[in-house]
C-alpha cells in the first residue's frame, strides 16, 4: 500500500470506531447509517471544482468535510484545502459553506479539527473524530462554546476572597481568547476548589458547558470535593450547586452522562478508558504520584462509550508532575479545555499548560493576605539518626518478620554496623524513635505556650512498618492510650472490624476528635487533604521531590478560627497564628528537585513494580527490574511459600522470571517472530504480554508481597541514642531576625508622621496615648512592605531572642502590645512583656508608692482604680470618654470628685510610661 493509501485505512477505521459508516460516493447508501443521527462519511465526493476526501453527512445533510493526507504531512498549511471542499460542495446538497462548518485535517496518526462558526476560527488537535450525533447537535445550535465563553456575565463577587476573584477573572480572560490550557497557581487553603467550582457554574449556567471532568489524585480527595460541590450556595440562584446539576462522584468504572459534573480519580479514568470492568478500591486511593513507577506515559485508545467529546472542560486538582507526564494522555484524549489548579507548579507543569499561568498566588501572598500562616522549623538531631550504629559481636539482638511481626532472640556472631539510611528499612532502633519523640515532647511547652492539650501532629513515616513503630512509641513517651495517636495509611484496620478504614473516616476522626493528637502517615494525607487544625509536622523521613515537599508542608497552613481550634485543642489553644516544622531528618536541608528521583528501578518498591505492570507500564527496565527482584525472592523463601506462588498463578517463581527475561531478549523475541509469522513488534508485544499477564492478578501480587515482607528486620535494642542538638534553625532565626530589624527601620522612618509613634518616641507632656491611635498605627503597619502585625512581630522576636521575651500560657498580642514591641525595638525597655502585665505591674508600684506617701484608697476607691487599670491596659489609655461611653462617669464622679481628672492623667502617665 502508498502512504496515502495506508492513511486512509487508519481514517477509516478511526470514523468506524466514532460511529461513522464510511462508503464510496458511488456506492452511497443511506439507508444502512446507524443512529440516530444516522452518520455517513463518503469518500470521493466530486465537488464543483476538484474532489473531497470525505464528506460527513448527518440525517443525509453534509455538516463537514476531511482532508486526508500521508503519515508526516504538516497539517498547519492544509487547512485552506478543507475550506476549498466546503466552499464548493455540489449544489444538489442544497447547503451554503457557512452550514458545512466541521473541518477536519488527519494523516490517520495525527488529526486537526475546527469549527468555522468560532469567533476565531483555529485548528486543534484532536485524539480521534467526533460523533455524528454531536455534530448533529452542535450544528442545531445557534452559537458555539467558544462564542459564548466571550459573552460570560460579570463575575458575583459574593462571599469570595480578593485571590479567588482575580483567579476567576483571569480564567475568564483566558477562556474568551480560546486559550487551551490554563493554570491557577494558588496556596493551599486559599480555596482553589470553591474557585474551581464558581468558575464551574459559571461555564454551566452562562457558556452552557455540556459536561465536566473534575479530576483528583486519589480517592479521598475526590470525596472532599464531592462535600465542597455538596456545600456549594450559588451566589445568583441561592440553591446549592447540587440542586441545580447533577455531580458524580466516580467509585466504579461506569460513568453517568446525564450528570453535568463527573468527580474522578485519573488512574480510574485511565481504567475506564481502556475498557476495564473495574478498579480495585486500593489502587482509587493511592496517589497517581506513587503508582507511576516507569516514568513514561499513560497509552489510551478510543473508547466509544467515552467518546473525546464527553467533557468540554477538565479541571484538574492538586496539580502533580504525574499528571501532566506520566498521565498525560489520559488528558490530552478529550476534546476539552484543560484548567489546572495546584499550590506548587513545577516546571513541567508550566510547561505542559503552554506557560498559561493565569493566577500566582502563593504562600508569600496567602499568609500576608491572613489566608495561611507561616511557619518555623524545629530541629531535632540524634546521634543514630545522624551517623547510624553498631553493636558488637556477643549482643543479642531481635528479628523481627515483615509481614506478621513475630520477633525472635539471636545472638550477634560478628558486629553489626549500620549507616543511617538503613534506618526502619532494615535495622530498627527504637531508642532512635523514642529519643526523637522525647526530643519532641520536652519543646511542646516553649513552642506552643505550655498548652494543656499537645497539639494537632502529623508525622510522616518512611513505610507502614515504621508508622506503626512510632505509634507504639509515641504512646509510650507521653504516657497516653490508643486514641492518642493514630496510624493513617493503606493499611490501617478498624479494630472492631478488622476490616481496612476509609480514608475518610480515618481523617475526619483525626480532623474533629480531641482524643486524637497525633496522626502517623505515610503518603495517605501528605497531599491535598484538609484539616485546619493540625499545627505541627514532624518529619521522620526524607523527601527529595521540591513540589511533594511544598504539598506535604501545605496541610499545615490552613487558617481556623479560634472557635474551631479550641473545640479540638482546647481553651487554651487561643489562636494558630503559625505552624513549626520539626525536622528529625534534615528534610528542610536536603537538596531536592522538580520531581521524584526515579531514574533507576532500584528505587520502585517491589508492590509499585507488580502493580505498574497490571497498569501498563512495561517497558525494558521494569521488566527487567521486576525479574531481577523475583529472582533475588526465589533464593530466600522457603517450600510453602513457593506452594503459595504457584497456587495463585499456576507458575513457579523461576518460570515467572524467566517469561519476564524473555520478554526483553532480543534473540527470543526474534525465534517467536519466526516461530509465530510475526514482525518484531507484533513478537515482542505477545511475549510481553504473556509474562505480564499472572500480575493483573492481586492474589498473586499479593502473595509475592507477602514473602518479600517475610524478609527480617534486625531490631537493635543495645544502641541507645541521645540527641544532639534541638532547636529553632538557622534559618527560622535569619527570618525573625530580618523581620525585628525591618520593623526598627520602619518605625524609625515614620515616627514623625504616625501619632502613636510620636508619643512613644518624645513622650510629650501630658499627651497620652489613644486607642485610636495605637488601632492607627496597627493597620499602617499592617499594610507596609512588611505586613507587620503584633503576633507576628510578637513571635519574630522571640525566636531572635528567646530570654528576652516573657510570654504566659494562652496569650496572643493584641494593638496594645504595639507599645511594648516598639519600646523595645527602640531599647527603651530590656525585656518585652505583654502590655497588660506591664501596666499590671506598673500600677502595683503606684500603689505602693502611694501607700509609702500616706495615701489610702477605700475599698470602692480601689475598684474604680482597679477599672481604670483595666481599662489603659485594653486601650493605652483612661479619659472621660471611657466612663461616658459606659453611662458610669456620675458613678465614678462622685466617688472622687474633683481628683478623678488629675488622678486619671496620673495613672495614664504612670502606667504607660
Amino acid at each position: 500500500m502508498t502512504p496515502e493509501q495506508l492513511a486512509r485505512l487508519h481514517i477509516d477505521a478511526m470514523l468506524a470506531d466514532a460511529g461513522w459508516v464510511v462508503q464510496d460516493y458511488t456506492a452511497y447508501n443511506p439507508g444502512v447509517a446507524v443512529g440516530a443521527a444516522g452518520g455517513i462519511a463518503l469518500r470521493e465526493v466530486p465537488l464543483q471544482s476538484g474532489r473531497c476526501d470525505y464528506l460527513l453527512l448527518v440525517n443525509r445533510q453534509p455538516v463537514g468535510v476531511i482532508e486526508a493526507k500521508r503519515a508526516g504531512t504538516l497539517l498547519v498549511g492544509v487547512a485552506e484545502q478543507s475550506a476549498h471542499y466546503a466552499a464548493h460542495i455540489p449544489a444538489f446538497f442544497k447547503v451554503s459553506a457557512s452550514e458545512l462548518p466541521f473541518a477536519y485535517e488527519s494523516t490517520g496518526t495525527e488529526t486537526y479539527f475546527r469549527d468555522a462558526r468560532d469567533p476565531a476560527p483555529r485548528s486543534r488537535a484532536v485524539f480521534a473524530f467526533h460523533q455524528p450525533a454531536t455534530l448533529a447537535a452542535w450544528v442545531a445550535e445557534p452559537g458555539t462554546l467558544r462564542a459564548r465563553l466571550q459573552r460570560l456575565p460579570a463575575l458575583d463577587t459574593t462571599r469570595m476572597r480578593d485571590c479567588q476573584i482575580e483567579a476567576v477573572n483571569n480564567l475568564d480572560v483566558s477562556l474568551a481568547a480560546d486559550r487551551p490550557r490554563a493554570l491557577v497557581q494558588m496556596a493551599t487553603g486559599s480555596g482553589k476548589t470553591y474557585t474551581a467550582i464558581t468558575t464551574i457554574y459559571r461555564l454551566l449556567k452562562h457558556a452552557k458547558a455540556e459536561r465536566v471532568l473534575f479530576l483528583v489524585d486519589r480517592g479521598n480527595l475526590g470525596t472532599g470535593a464531592m462535600r465542597e460541590f455538596n456545600d456549594y450556595v450559588t451566589p445568583d440562584d441561592g440553591r446549592k450547586f447540587t440542586e441545580l446539576y447533577n455531580v458524580q462522584l466516580v467509585q466504579s468504572n461506569r460513568w453517568d452522562p446525564v450528570c453535568k459534573v463527573t468527580i474522578c480519580t485519573i488512574q480510574r479514568m485511565y481504567s475506564m478508558l481502556r475498557g476495564e470492568a473495574e478498579l480495585a478500591d486500593e489502587l482509587d486511593e493511592h496517589s497517581s504520584f506513587e503508582l507511576a513507577t516507569d516514568g513514561k506515559p499513560k497509552d489510551v485508545a478510543y473508547n466509544p462509550g467515552l467518546p473525546i467529546e464527553a467533557f468540554d472542560f477538565i479541571v484538574t486538582d492538586e496539580c502533580h508532575r504525574s499528571i501532566y507526564h506520566l498521565w498525560r494522555q489520559v488528558l490530552e484524549y478529550f476534546d476539552a479545555h484543560l484548567i489546572g489548579l495546584t499550590a506548587t507548579p513545577s516546571k513541567q507543569t508550566i510547561g505542559f499548560f503552554n506557560g498559561n499561568l493565569v493566577m500566582e498566588y502563593n504562600h508569600e501572598r496567602a499568609v500576608a493576605d491572613g489566608v495561611n500562616v507561616g511557619y518555623d522549623v524545629y530541629r531535632i538531631k540524634t546521634e543514630v539518626t545522624a551517623q547510624g550504629g553498631k553493636v558488637e559481636a556477643g549482643f543479642h539482638v531481635d528479628k523481627r518478620n515483615r509481614l506478621d511481626r513475630a520477633t525472635r532472640w539471636q545472638q550477634l556472631d560478628e558486629d553489626l554496623e549500620y549507616e543511617a539510611r538503613q534506618l526502619d528499612r532494615s535495622v530498627v532502633v527504637p531508642s532512635q524513635i523514642r529519643t526523637v519523640l522525647q526530643a519532641f515532647k520536652d519543646a511542646l511547652p516553649a513552642l506552643f505556650d505550655q498548652r494543656a492539650m499537645v497539639p494537632k501532629t502529623l508525622v510522616f513515616a518512611k513505610d507502614d512498618s515504621h508508622a506503626e513503630d512510632i505509634v507504639r512509641i509515641a504512646r509510650e513517651v507521653f504516657g497516653r492510650g490508643n486514641d492518642f495517636c493514630k496510624k493513617i495509611t493503606y493499611m490501617s484496620y478498624d479494630p472492631g472490624t478488622m476490616q481496612r478504614e476509609k480514608p475518610e473516616t480515618m481523617i475526619a476522626t483525626f480532623r474533629n476528635s480531641p482524643a486524637t493528637r497525633i496522626a502517623v502517615t505515610v503518603d495517605m494525607i501528605a497531599t491535598g487533604t484538609d484539616i485546619k487544625p493540625l499545627e505541627c509536622l514532624l518529619f521522620m523521613r526524607d523527601v527529595k521531590s521540591r513540589a511533594y515537599f511544598e504539598q506535604m508542608k501545605g496541610r499545615g497552613t490552613r487558617t481556623v478560627s479560634p472557635t474551631e481550634l479550641q473545640a479540638v485543642s482546647g481553651a487554651d489553644a487561643k489562636a494558630k497564628t503559625r505552624f513549626v516544622i520539626v525536622d528529625a531528618v534534615g528534610v528542610c536541608e536536603s537538596d531536592k528537585t522538580d520531581s521524584r528521583p526515579m531514574e533507576r528501578k532500584p528505587g520502585v518498591s517491589f508492590d509499585k513494580l507488580m502493580l505498574g505492570l497490571a497498569f501498563g507500564n512495561r517497558d525494558d527496565d521494569a521488566l527487567l527490574s521486576l525479574a531481577n527482584r523475583i529472582a533475588r525472592l526465589d533464593r530466600e523463601v522457603d517450600m510453602p511459600q513457593r506452594q503459595q506462588v504457584v497456587g495463585a498463578c499456576g507458575q513457579t517463581l523461576s518460570e515467572l522470571t524467566h517469561r519476564l527475561l524473555d520478554a526483553t531478549d532480543p534473540d527470543r523475541i526474534a525465534s517467536h517472530a519466526a516461530t509465530t509469522g510475526t514482525d518484531h513488534v507484533a513478537a515482542k508485544a505477545a511475549l510481553v504480554a504473556t509474562a505480564c499477564a499472572p500480575f493483573d492478578n492481586p492474589l498473586l501480587r499479593d502473595t509475592l508481597s507477602a514473602c518479600k515482607r517475610e524478609a527480617e528486620q534486625t531490631i537493635d535494642t543495645v544502641t541507645q541514642d541521645v540527641v544532639l542538638e534541638a532547636g529553632l534553625d538557622a534559618a527560622a532565626k535569619e527570618r525573625a531576625q530580618s523581620l525585628t530589624s525591618n520593623f526598627r527601620d520602619w518605625i524609625e522612618q515614620h515616627r514623625a508622621e504616625i501619632e502613636a509613634l510620636q508619643i512613644l518616641y518624645s513622650r510629650p507632656y501630658r499627651k497620652r496615648l489613644s486607642e485610636d491611635a495605637l488601632k492607627e498605627l496597627e493597620a499602617k503597619l499592617a499594610h507596609s512592605p512588611g505586613h507587620f502585625t503584633p503576633d507576628g512581630l510578637w513571635h519574630a522576636f522571640e525566636v531572635a531572642d528567646r530570654q528576652a521575651v516573657k510570654r504566659k500560657p494562652g496569650f496572643v498580642p493584641r494593638f496594645t502590645d504595639l507599645v511594648s514591641l516598639v519600646r523595645l525595638a527602640w531599647q527603651q525597655q530590656p525585656t518585652l512583656e505583654p502590655f497588660e502585665d506591664h501596666v499590671a505591674s506598673r500600677f502595683n508600684a503606684w500603689r505602693l508608692a502611694k501607700q509609702q506617701r500616706g495615701t489610702v484608697f477605700s475599698d470602692e476607691e480601689c475598684a474604680w482604680l482597679n477599672r481604670m487599670r483595666d481599662a489603659i491596659a485594653a486601650s493605652g489609655s483612661v479619659d472621660r470618654d471611657y466612663f461616658q461611653s459606659a453611662n458610669e462617669l456620675g458613678r465614678v464622679y462622685r466617688v472622687f470628685g474633683e481628683r478623678l481628672w488629675p488622678l486619671m492623667d496620673e495613672l495614664n502617665e504612670a502606667l504607660v510610661g
